[in-house]
C-alpha cells in the first residue's frame, strides 16, 4: 500500500506516552514498513533509523552524515549533536514539536520519518538549535561552522544567535534567511525565500521579532527591528518595514494592512497552524489578470 494512503495520526493520543516516545515509535514503524516495501532503501533506513535506540541518536546520526565534509568528520559531529540533545532536553522536545507541526500542517508530509529524513527546513532548524547552544556557550567558531555547512548543504541561512521557538515549520525552506538578532515564537510557519533581515550595516538589535502563530508567505521580506504580532499573516512577496498588529494580515510591496491602517481586519484563526494564505481575499475578481 502506498505510504501516502496510510492513516498515520498527526498528533499523539492524549494521556498516553510522551510525545517523544510516541513520535519515535511512529518513525520506527514507518521505517520498517518502507524498508520492506522498498528494498533499495533498506540499508539507508536501517543505518539512519532502525538501528538506533532513540530519536536523539537517529537525528544526530542523520545530521552528522548530512553536514559532514572531508575535513568536518561525521563522527565528531555525531558526538557533538548527541551530547547537545542529551544535555539540553528542551532542544529535543522542540524537535519533536517541529515533527508534529510538519506532519499536521503540510499535506505533502506523508510521515514523521519523511520529515526526519527529507525535510531540509526541519534539518536546518534542528542544526540551528544546536548551533545556538554552542553560541551561548561562547563556542562561536564551531557554531558558525555549522551555520556555514547548513547554508552550503541545505540552502537555508539561519544565524546561530537567532532565537527560535518550537512547533516551527519551514515549508520548502530554500532561500530562507534569518538574521542574528531575529526572534521567532512558537507555532510559526515560514515558506521558502523568506528574509528576516536588517536594514543596513548598523549593529545591535536589528532584526524582526515574530510572534506566536504567525504565517509568513513565500518570498516575503521583513526588515528591521520590528514586530509581527501573534497570529498575524504576511502575504507572499510582501515587503514589511513597520510593525504588524496581532491577528491582522499585511500584503503587498510596500505592505499594507487588509482593512486599512486605522481599523484593520482581524481574523480569529491561528494562521501559523491553519496555513490559510488567502482568506483575506474577498473578491477574487480583483486579483484576476
Amino acid at each position: 500500500m502506498p505510504c501516502s494512503t496510510l492513516p498515520i495520526p498527526t498528533f499523539p493520543p492524549p494521556e498516553s506516552e510522551s510525545d517523544e516516545s510516541w513520535v519515535w515509535n511512529q518513525i520506527k514503524a514507518e521505517a520498517h514498513r518502507d524498508a520492506e516495501s522498498e528494498p533499495a532503501l533498506a540499508s539507508y533506513l536501517y543505518s539512519t533509523i532502525i538501528s538506533h535506540p532513540s530519536l536523539a541518536r537517529s537525528l544526530s546520526f542523520h545530521l552528522a552524515n548530512k553536514l559532514c565534509s572531508s575535513t568536518l568528520l561525521s563522527t565528531s559531529l555525531y558526538d557533538l549533536f548527541l551530547n547537545t540533545l542529551s544535555t539540553f532536553p528542551t532542544v529535543l522536545s522542540a524537535s519533536v514539536a517541529d515533527l508534529i507541526a510538519a506532519r499536521h500542517r503540510d499535506p505533502a508530509c506523508v510521515g514523521f520519518s519523511h520529515c526526519l529524513l527529507n525535510f531540509k527546513g526541519f534539518l536546518a532548524v534542528q542544526t540551528q538549535r544546536i548551533a545556538h547552544v554552542l553560541w551561548s556557550q561562547s563556542r562561536r567558531p564551531l557554531a558558525l561552522a555549522l551555520h556555514s555547512r547548513v547554508a552550503d548543504v541545505l540552502s537555508v541561512d539561519i544565524h546561530p544567535a537567532a532565537r527560535i521557538g518550537k512547533g516551527i515549520l519551514l515549508d520548502h525552506a530554500t532561500g530562507v534567511v534569518i538574521g542574528e538578532t531575529a526572534v521567532i515564537g512558537n507555532n510559526v510557519s515560514i515558506l521558502h525565500h523568506v528574509t528576516l533581515g536588517g536594514t543596513g550595516k548598523a549593529g545591535g538589535d536589528r532584526h524582526p521579532k515574530i510572534g506566536d502563530g504567525v504565517l509568513i508567505g513565500a518570498g516575503a521580506t521583513i526588515l528591521g527591528n520590528i514586530r509581527i504580532g501573534a497570529g498575524a499573516k504576511v502575504g507572499a512577496g510582501s515587503v514589511v518595514l513597520i510593525d504588524v498588529p496581532p491577528r491582522t494580515t499585511a500584503v503587498g510591496n510596500p505592505a499594507r494592512l487588509i482593512g486599512g491602517k486605522e481599523k484593520p481586519s482581524v481574523h480569529e484563526d491561528v494562521p501559523g497552524e491553519s496555513m490559510d494564505h488567502t482568506s483575506f481575499i474577498s473578491e477574487w475578481s480583483d486579483y484576476i489578470i
